[in-house]
């Protein structure tokens, strides 16, 4: 079974409480519960979203 390397977004703040991303990029997982459960995406649907600023607030 190959590990799974996470990616934090340099955007996260101070605490480091943001989400991570697989350096695969096909799942996702929230970098406080790091031994949590991960969401799987579809690439390119997930950059697209990315993109499109779906997940700004």
């Amino acid at each position: 079974m190959t590990e799974i390397r996470w990616r934090k977004s340099s955007y996260s703040n101070v605490n480091g409480e943001c989400v991570e991303v697989a350096t695969t990029l096909d799942a996702i997982r929230d970098s406080k519960d790091q031994d949590g459960a991960t969401l799987a995406v579809d690439v390119s649907t997930f950059v697209r979203a990315v993109q499109q600023g779906r997940f700004d607030r």
